[in-house]
């Protein structure tokens, strides 16, 4: 069943959000992200405790709102209860945790994946959409295998669920990302 509203080619991942000194930065990036087009953002934030990320999440719910772009959170969350959000990511090991949807269709539901097994996996589950990671060398893991983009092509043969191509993209890797099976591209420093 195809998503209202569709999936846009675009997929900001953030930044670990800074100490509390420096959230304003933190918040003039999102909000000039979010005011020039960006309409899916995933809130990762893997430092902060439950009550930090609830009340972070708030904040960015709020923001993307007022622009017209959904989010979804990546954080210490059990629920997306009183919270609002769009969805939900899991990273890879809570993706591989999970034997059903944590929740029904009015939500999105995101995972990351980084092998056959877990896109087969996240499909079961029925999940929205993947990432799939990492394509290409990244600055923030510098040395790790990449898939490339053969690889990378075979694995999203493989599902037919939405893949976000993410690692060393930038928004001139779209076309050859459609090209090589990807609905569009997600990034941090590229949308940041």
């Amino acid at each position: 069943m195809p998503l209202d509203p569709p999936l846009p080619d675009l997929l900001l991942i953030t930044p670990e959000p800074p100490e509390a000194a420096s959230m304003d930065v933190f918040f003039d990036h999102l909000r000039h992200a979010v005011a020039g087009g960006i309409a899916l953002v995933q809130l990762r934030a893997k430092q902060r405790d439950a009550l930090a990320y609830r009340r972070l999440a708030e904040q960015v719910c709020a923001v993307c709102h007022r622009y017209g772009a959904r989010v979804v959170l990546n954080g210490p969350l059990d629920s997306l209860d009183e919270l609002d959000a769009d969805g939900l990511h899991l990273p890879s090991a809570r993706l591989m945790q999970s034997s059903a949807r944590p929740f029904g269709p009015s939500k999105l539901l995101s995972a990351a994946c980084h092998s056959r097994e877990q896109l087969l996996h996240a499909k079961r589950i029925g999940v929205d959409f993947v990432t799939l990671s990492p394509v290409l060398p990244t600055t923030s893991h510098p040395g790790e295998p990449t898939l490339g983009w053969t690889s990378f092509a075979a694995l999203a043969a493989s599902v037919t669920v939405p893949i976000y191509a993410l690692g060393g993209m930038t928004r001139e890797s779209v076309a050859t990302a459609r090209e090589h099976g990807a609905h569009g591209i997600a990034g941090i420093s590229a949308f940041w």
